[in-house]
């Protein structure tokens, strides 16, 4: 049974999972059981070259850059679990307990992200009476949103990125991801407003 379970491997669900994972020192979280589905063939970024995003150094291809990410979530934070090459066909039940159901395995969980894009071939059961047209994104890309207020779709479900309605920019679905865990970080400490970021600060 996770906490969370956050389903995509781009930039919104990897900065999700690495803000929760920088937090795994305090309290409230310490026993937290966190995953993630890092599935990223359908990934953006499969395609994309960065010369404007902050901290990423210009040339920087998409493809690294989705590698590099699960390297770093392994590496700095082993304590969350990566679940690779599976795809999310189903979702059933209500908060505090959800079945998520992917083309290999089933799992429960008290809490769903959900960080896919937003193409309109999205197609996860459970799901579909949320879709609306992305308000962001040009008529004719057929986009898709999840609807949501500040990310939250149901209680217990989240969205972020592009299928929360924001637009196809990395900084953008970063920040997305990056809200959400604070939000789940502020939950799991009894509504207390909290984040986590590390510092050198003595």
């Amino acid at each position: 049974m996770f906490d969370v379970l956050i389903i995509g491997g781009g930039v919104s669900g990897i900065s999700c999972a690495m803000v929760l994972g920088s937090a795994k020192n305090k309290s409230f979280v310490s026993s937290k059981k966190i995953g993630i589905l890092t599935h990223q063939k359908t990934s953006s970024l499969q395609e994309a070259l960065f010369n404007n995003a902050y901290g990423i150094p210009p040339g920087k291809l998409g493809s690294e850059l989705l590698i590099e990410s699960i390297d770093h979530l392994s590496n700095t934070y082993p304590h969350i679990l990566q679940i690779p090459e599976e795809k999310v066909l189903k979702i059933e039940g209500h908060y505090p307990e959800f079945t998520v159901v992917t083309n290999k395995n089933t799992y429960k969980t008290a809490t769903i992200v959900i960080g896919i894009g937003s193409a309109n071939t999205f197609a996860i059961e459970g799901l579909m009476q949320f879709v609306e047209p992305h308000k962001k994104a040009l008529p004719e890309k057929q986009r898709i949103q999840l609807k949501n207020i500040d990310h939250k779709v149901a209680d217990g479900i989240y969205v972020i990125g592009t299928l929360a309605g924001w637009r196809s920019q990395l900084t953008i679905a970063a920040g997305s991801g990056a809200a959400v865990a604070t939000d789940l970080l502020t939950l799991w400490n009894e509504g207390i407003q909290t984040h986590s970021h590390d510092s050198i600060r003595k």
